[in-house]
């Protein structure tokens, strides 16, 4: 067994969360408050509004010992050169809190968003990371490269992290899969697996209406792009669960539901499936100034963290 890339996660359960549409003081508030919660990490997308290596240093500043992740930083966004150098000074300014995600995003953000070619996914992502590797040692020296995951959804792709990463990043996967992933990698790679939830709402039959309605409102996005289809395709879904939005079977079994303590339930599954660190993500009612705070300090408790002082 060889040695794993570094990372000090304070405990095995964060937080994934998008904040682009937050200014980024009120979003260090929401990250501190994070930590002190008793989450170890903070793991952010990229989909093209903010850049997610500069966010990424902005939390590491206002924090203290939370790990700070790219959940992704899309591969079409930046150079490899660039991409390496920028993990590289994170990793040399927060030694063990910074974790390098990587993806390669999906056809209609690199080509209509980003104005770049999408194209054979797995062997640009090899080429990618190897041309990472080759940044010379000079720069930065010293810090090492930065630990990386790679968002692997597929069998291909999950040991392609293995063998040229740190390990994988799964997204909107039930525990089956990260026990896959987990099956591919061994015992000395990384799996951080995100979970949605649907929290912080009365139990009656209007509640688990509303919880199913925010559960397709998160899925409707990703219930049109052919990744996440083929992904649920090999995790037990077929065609006709692919309505926007997804159908009921597909938003209950990929989104936690139900009392908090069902939702914490459906996160530790994945832990106990043999993923390393969860990072758990709270779905809210579609306000883009929603605040997560509430029902992470709801499963914080749930789920025994340890706050800090």
């Amino acid at each position: 067994m060889t040695e794993r890339a570094r990372i000090d996660f304070p405990s095995r359960i964060g937080v994934w969360w998008a904040s682009d549409t937050w200014p980024m003081s009120a979003a260090q508030e929401v990250a501190q408050e994070i930590e002190a919660l008793g989450y170890g990490s903070l793991f952010i997308p990229e989909v093209g509004l903010k850049d997610c290596l500069v966010q990424s240093a902005a939390f590491l500043s206002a924090t203290d010992r939370l790990v700070v992740g790219t959940g992704i930083a899309n591969i079409h966004a930046r150079v490899a050169g660039t991409m390496e150098g920028g993990g590289r000074t994170l990793t040399a300014n927060h030694p063990g809190r910074f974790v390098l995600g990587l993806g390669v995003s999906h056809g209609p953000l690199v080509e209509n968003m980003l104005g770049g070619t999408y194209d054979k996914p797995l062997s640009t992502m090899r080429s990618y990371l190897e041309r990472m590797a080759a940044l010379p040692a000079m720069i930065e020296p010293g810090s090492g490269r930065p630990t990386r995951l790679l968002a692997a959804l597929g069998p291909k792709m999950i040991e392609l992290s293995g063998t040229h990463a740190d390990g994988a990043h799964p997204y909107l996967v039930r525990p089956e899969h990260t026990a896959t992933t987990r099956a591919i990698l061994g015992d000395d790679k990384w799996i951080v697996s995100e979970q949605a939830v649907v929290v912080g709402i009365d139990k009656d039959s209007a509640d688990a209406d509303e919880q199913l309605r925010r559960a397709h409102l998160h899925l409707e996005i990703y219930s049109g792009l052919p990744n996440y289809r083929n992904s649920w395709l090999r995790q037990g879904f077929d065609e006709t669960d692919f309505v926007p939005g997804g159908s009921d079977r597909l938003a209950r079994g990929i989104v936690g539901m139900g009392s908090v303590e069902q939702a914490a339930a459906s996160v530790t599954a994945h832990l106990d499936a043999g993923a390393d660190h969860v990072v758990v993500q709270v779905l809210g009612d579609g306000n883009p100034a929603w605040d997560p705070r509430p029902a992470l300090r709801a499963l914080a408790e749930v789920l025994e963290l340890s706050p800090t002082a």
